[in-house]
């Protein structure tokens, strides 16, 4: 059944589009038309998500696609497999399945009346990595990409494992996706079988966050869809995005260095969002950049993309008046012709025993110890924040700081602008077999004030191997390399560099299994930052604002709110870190549909204790219009001992108000040198 929707004068919008795959298998897509299209084919984009078309990503849908398809391109927007009104079961991500799945309607696109069989692909997050990963399989339609805030290595630089250590998101994300997979498709479209397919979904859904931790090393599991494995394979063209806030941002420098088809980066200052609406400001007109890109790719206009746009676009940001990145970010754009840059020299920092941090070589040999509490990392917002507002991006330092090894410069007596990767090399010993150090470059201000520049996190076993740790021997010395993420940042003239170390950063890494002592000798402790030189490019670029695209056609039925609260029991010394969304409720003007979204996650420890971890999760969301509701709710945990993780879910499903399915998963999975 095709749903057409009348829309912009130039643009016809079909609500709804069943693609058939060869399996049978349909496939619910959205698509955006460009007038002249029955009459001239035009190129055609797609982005290929399992979030839901007809509600969750309506709200970027709609002006996005509409403003790309004013432009003259056709815009498909596909429900994968398993999720929103597609058919099928998700079993877990980018399996092969769900890439062979977008090669078939890449196809379909192309054999479409109003497409020219010239094909690109888009997505942010998910769809930016199925976009790279689809592209490696090269498909004869797909010209070209679009990737934002994605990743080459899907162990390096993923929600689940950051340096071998395990991120919480990996629970929190796993929670996501499971309450994704229990949403049922809508009935106005599928019909009777909505309930089928729902009870379907609910009875095969996938333990993700247990799986993904079955995977504590980088395995096979890991090497597929990590395009890194094999540069050469992508011969479509290249547009990859993405934000210093976001964690994925150092996939952007990778894939310019590592990548053999034309290529170009951009990086803002931006948490988890595209550019036209990324946060913190400056925003960037994205659209514009796109149709560019699709323009000069899919029907070969040279003249859109002229030989002076630069390989690497990059916001450099600089000291703050405030360490809240809620009150916007002060910096200017840079570029560089291609990456990696001869416009760059490492500048070495040596660490003194002291607590300071010079260019000149400590003489004499020294020692220093250290050991953080558990709470060390309240200060560190989201690992992957959406907003500048609500305690996603990380706050004031000075709490972290205080509870870290801490090293700092002199006032700087001119400005110092780095950009690339900064490393810590470490001469190290420590006390323990598991152990974690988290690395934090900040700026200091006159009163004290600390802003994170950017980190990284290495679970010392993984010191030679992310696929073959190794346990440490206590006593013994090791040397230790510690890349941090990319960054461009302008020191001003009289802050302080500072290098901090920590054995703990909860809660955004799940802590080592014993409190760990760490001890740092000296000379052989440094801070190499990549220092770069101003190029007079940097004074003509231009830079345009977002532009306003119109909005998606829903209301509210109340105030959104996200709230990130940190409290401590004094009695027990637990500290407690309790993240809260609320979407407010939306009605959807066009079908009538109805949501309300809200989640929950809730982390526990004690500073002394590392088996006191806990996380927990919660969802709930309800879907109604007249004479038709559902609502799903899901819980889960997880805790630790010395040995093996614990993961339990509970999924409850209502109709009417009444229970119709319950889902209870537990898993134990033994840990490995995490």
């Amino acid at each position: 059944m095709d749903v057409p929707v009348p829309g912009a004068a130039a643009v016809e919008e079909i609500e709804n589009c069943w693609i058939t795959l060869a399996d049978g298998c349909r496939l619910a897509a959205r698509i955006w038309l460009p007038g002249e299209a029955a009459q001239a084919p035009v190129p055609a984009l797609l982005e290929y998500l399992p979030y839901r078309k007809r509600d969750h990503t309506v709200i970027r849908d709609e002006p996005m696609h509409r403003a790309l398809a004013t432009g003259g391109f056709a815009c498909v927007r596909v429900d994968m497999r398993g999720n929103g009104d597609s058919d099928g079961l998700m079993h877990d991500e980018y399996l092969p399945q769900e890439l062979d799945d977008a090669v078939e309607v890449i196809d379909w696109i192309a054999g479409q009346k109003w497409c020219n069989g010239r094909v690109g692909m888009m997505g942010i997050s998910w769809g930016g990595f199925n976009a790279l990963q689809v592209a490696a399989l090269r498909p004869a339609p797909l010209k070209a990409i679009v990737t934002v805030c994605s990743t080459d290595d899907r162990y390096a630089d993923d929600i689940h494992y950051k340096g071998g250590c395990l991120l919480n998101d990996n629970l929190a994300w796993g929670a996501t996706m499971l309450h994704f997979c229990t949403r049922p498709p809508d009935p106005v479209l599928v019909g009777d079988r909505w309930r089928q397919m729902w009870h379907e979904r609910m009875d095969n859904l996938p333990f993700f966050a247990a799986n993904w931790l079955e995977h504590q090393h980088r395995d096979a599991f890991w090497r597929h869809g990590s395009v890194c494995e094999d540069p050469g394979a992508i011969k479509a063209a290249i547009l990859a995005a993405g934000g210093w806030a976001d964690p994925y941002s150092n996939a952007i420098p990778r894939l310019l260095a590592g990548q053999e088809a034309p290529r170009r980066g951009i990086v803002g200052p931006w948490g988890h969002k595209y550019p036209q609406v990324g946060e913190p400001e400056p925003t960037f007109d994205f659209i514009e950049e796109m149709t560019r890109w699709w323009r000069h790719w899919l029907e070969g206009d040279a003249e859109t993309l002229a030989p002076e746009d630069p390989g690497y676009l990059a916001w450099m940001s600089e000291s703050p008046e405030s360490p809240d990145p809620a009150r916007g970010v002060t910096g200017r754009w840079i570029v560089e012709p291609g990456w990696p840059s001869a416009n760059l020299q490492m500048r070495r920092l040596f660490t003194r025993m002291d607590g300071g941090l010079c260019e000149s070589e400590p003489q004499e040999e020294g020692v220093r110890s250290h050991s953080s509490l558990q709470t060390v990392g309240l200060a560190a917002g989201r690992f992957c924040p959406k907003l500048a507002l609500g305690g996603d991006m990380p706050v004031d330092q000075r709490h972290d700081d205080a509870g870290s090894l801490v090293f700092d410069s002199a006032p700087l007596d001119e400005r110092l602008e780095i950009f690339g990767a900064p490393v810590v090399e470490l001469d190290i010993s420590v006390d323990q077999p598991v152990a974690h150090v988290t690395a934090r470059l900040c700026d200091v201000g006159e009163d004290g004030a600390s802003r994170r520049v950017t980190f990284g996190c290495l679970n010392l076993t993984h010191r030679d191997s992310h696929e073959s740790p190794e346990v440490l021997e206590p006593g013994k010395r090791y040397r230790i390399r510690l890349q941090l993420d990319d960054v461009a940042w302008s020191f001003k003239p009289g802050r302080v560099v500072r290098l901090a170390l920590s054995t703990s950063y909860w809660p955004m890494i799940w802590p080592a299994p014993r409190p760990v002592t760490i001890t740092l000798h000296s000379p052989g402790t440094f801070l190499d930052l990549p220092e770069r030189r101003p190029r007079p490019e940097d004074e003509t670029v231009s830079v345009a604002p977002a532009r306003s695209e119109g909005e998606a056609e829903i209301s509210f039925h109340g105030q959104s709110a996200t709230t990130r609260r940190a409290e401590q029991d004094l009695t027990t010394g637990e500290s407690l870190v309790t993240v809260a969304d609320d979407d407010g409720g939306k009605h959807f003007h066009r079908h009538g549909l109805n949501t309300h979204l809200r989640s929950r996650e809730i982390y526990r420890i004690r500073p002394d204790d590392p088996l006191s971890a806990r996380a927990e999760t919660e969802w709930n969301c309800r879907l109604w219009r007249e004479g038709w509701s559902v609502e799903i709710t899901t819980r889960t945990s997880m805790s630790a001992d010395v040995d093996a993780f614990h993961l339990e879910a509970d999924i409850a499903a209502f109709e009417g108000g009444e229970e119709v399915n319950r889902r209870r998963l537990s898993r134990k999975i033994p840990r490995q040198q995490v």
